[in-house]
């Protein structure tokens, strides 16, 4: 369960103090060709893969943990124990109290057993619940248009509700989206979970938080377009799946500093140059570039071609006004 530190990198996207970090956890099917040990047929991914767990911060897209499973792992298997485990990793590489973090889940992770981990170390959360026949039989008071012809703009409104699911111990504050869609005779509606106060995070803003999770998502998506994720460890006859799914692991992490140290070089090319870029276009205009190597002494100098003298010299400007972080 390998977790490295937010401040084992440069600080190209850095929080102030008292800015709140929300950490998106989601699964990233990766896969394999080949019978890696611990891989599995999926049917909803419709391939052989791996289903690891990773975390980041979608605020600034840093990736801050990943946790390899086997194939067949269900959407929360582990997250109980590697959630905690990660904000606390967090609180200590960053000097945060936990208060300061909260934690987003997609529909898979907000079973009991993961709810009730994050409840036990107070850190605060924050998923989406899949509909039931329960749920919706609390909404229907509150599926209904309102009287009058409806506006042009579709409108939307948020209720909070006490529910208890059958794996939860006791209820748990469900905040009630009701969506109203042109074209539909009914509103639609869908149900998040949360620990947040209402007092602090009203039904709207805590919509509000859930929905910044595309930013997470659209980060994820480009873990594995620009570096062709792969976990490609085999047993070879002689290694055991424990053996093979700890390599993969550390492939895995090895994978995440890549895609880390990429969005640090995008983070200052965006800073020095005022416009935005992808892992892509960072890779095929900057880092593409032919260079040579020669060493004397105690000296080893790197040459570099033409096509590089766009973009940098920015870039060397921006690494030589970095600070280094304490330790």
């Amino acid at each position: 369960m390998a977790i490295w530190r937010l401040n084992s990198l440069p600080d190209v996207t850095p929080y102030t103090a008292n800015t709140p970090m929300t950490l998106d956890i989601d699964g990233l099917p990766i896969e394999v060709f080949g019978r890696q040990g611990g891989s599995a047929y999926n049917g909803y991914a419709g391939a052989r893969i791996y289903s690891p767990l990773v975390a980041s911060i979608a605020e600034t897209g840093d990736m801050v943990g990943g946790l390899l499973r086997e194939g067949n792992a269900g959407p929360a298997e582990n997250a109980d124990t590697w959630i905690p485990h990660l904000v606390q990793r967090l609180m200590e590489g960053t000097n945060r109290d936990v208060d300061q973090f909260r934690v987003r889940l997609d529909a898979g992770f907000t079973d009991g057993e993961t709810l009730r981990a994050l409840d036990s170390k107070d850190i605060a959360y924050l998923g989406r619940l899949k509909s039931n026949k329960t749920l919706l039989t609390l909404a229907a008071p509150y599926l209904k248009r309102p009287p009058g012809r409806p506006p042009e703009t579709p409108r939307e409104w948020c209720h909070d509700l006490d529910y208890q699911a059958g794996s939860w111990e006791s209820p748990r504050r469900v905040v009630l989206i009701v969506q109203e869609k042109t074209d539909d005779l009914l509103p639609h509606a869908f149900f998040l979970v949360t620990n947040l106060s209402r007092y602090h995070y009203p039904a709207e803003k805590v919509l509000a938080l859930y929905r910044k999770r595309g930013k997470a998502e659209a980060h994820m998506g480009e873990l594995k377009s620009a570096l062709d994720l792969h976990l490609s460890s085999a047993d070879r006859g002689h290694l055991t799946v424990q053996d093979v799914m700890a390599r993969n692991q550390v492939n895995l992490l090895l994978s995440l500093y890549a895609y880390q140290v990429l969005h640090s070089v995008r983070c200052l090319m965006e800073r020095h140059t005022g416009q935005g870029w992808s892992l892509v276009k960072l890779r095929e205009q900057v880092l593409k570039v032919a260079a040579t190597f020669t060493t004397h002494a105690r000296q080893i100098r790197m040459r570099l071609g033409v096509a590089a003298d766009k973009w940098w010299p920015r870039l060397l400007a921006g690494i030589r006004r970095l600070r280094p972080l304490p330790d």
